[in-house]
């Protein structure tokens, strides 16, 4: 049945559209997300750059190994390394390419986890060696290593306009 309790007056119902809700995103990298939130540029000497928002750093050391993402303002945002308990429960070796491979695993989960999808590296590794391996399995994991440039509001004149990243289009 129908009840008149919850009808409102017409009356009422100006007041109900009057108002105009606000949205507040209280994610503070959310227009890194969106790309449209500036990269720090550096200077053009530096070697490596710093035009990044996130970046892959894997320090291995004689023990062990430890790969983080590091924020350009935050610093470090999330680290696996081989000598935490429970990974270090599970390998033969601490530095070797098996630990190198579950490393990138689990790395890739948490990152995943975390939210992040894709970051800069300018790690460069022979094909084949054990970084090789760990990058492989963090690709293989969902995450890509290359951070897709800074939206550029497109000009009245320009040829090309380039898809808005906020958008999503479906095919």
């Amino acid at each position: 049945m129908f009840s008149t309790k919850n009808v409102f007056p017409i009356a009422n119902l100006a007041r109900y559209n009057s108002t105009a809700a606000t949205f507040v995103n209280r994610n503070p990298r959310n227009l890194e997300r969106m790309r449209i939130a500036r990269k720090p540029d550096g200077y053009h000497l530096e070697r490596p750059g710093r035009v990044f928002w996130h970046k892959l750093m894997i320090t291995p050391t004689n023990r062990t190994v430890k790969a983080e993402v590091i924020h350009f303002v935050n610093g470090s945002v999330i680290e696996a390394k081989t000598s935490e308990l429970a990974l270090r429960n599970q390998l033969y070796s601490m530095t070797d390419t098996c630990a190198y491979i579950n490393l990138g695993r689990v790395f890739a989960q948490r990152c995943l986890e975390c939210g992040i999808t894709e970051m800069a590296c300018d790690i460069e590794s022979k094909k084949g060696s054990k970084i090789d391996k760990f990058l492989n399995e963090v690709v293989k994991g969902g995450i890509k290593l290359v951070e897709e440039p800074v939206y550029k509001k497109p000009e009245p004149w320009d040829w090309i306009r380039t898809e808005k990243p906020w958008e999503v289009t479906e095919e």
